[in-house]
């Protein structure tokens, strides 16, 4: 039994890692304007996995939460800052 309380754990959370991603490119393509009605249909189907998993999880007697604490979100890069350079004027020639 102790075995498939870890089999089950396992599960959600590479479950909840898989939703982590699955949401940010689905959020991803709702900022570009895009269709995300397939992605947001397969969120769904993993939220009742997920259900489906923790009632069982809850029947073999583990009532512990399962934390995820590495999540790759892959989130857009901050864009480096550009500032032009300073315009350099050379100095007169002075004389002697």
């Amino acid at each position: 039994m102790n075995n498939r309380v870890n089999e089950v754990r396992k599960q959600i959370r590479a479950l909840r890692l898989s939703m982590l991603e699955a949401e940010s490119v689905m959020r991803e393509q709702i900022r570009r304007d895009q269709d995300c009605a397939f992605v947001a249909t397969e969120v769904l189907k993993m939220r009742g996995v997920m259900s489906r998993l923790v009632i069982e999880k809850e029947a073999l007697g583990d009532y512990e939460p399962i934390l995820v604490t590495c999540a790759p979100i892959r989130r857009p890069k901050p864009k480096p800052v550009f500032s032009r350079p300073a315009k350099r004027h050379p100095e007169p020639a002075r004389a002697g």
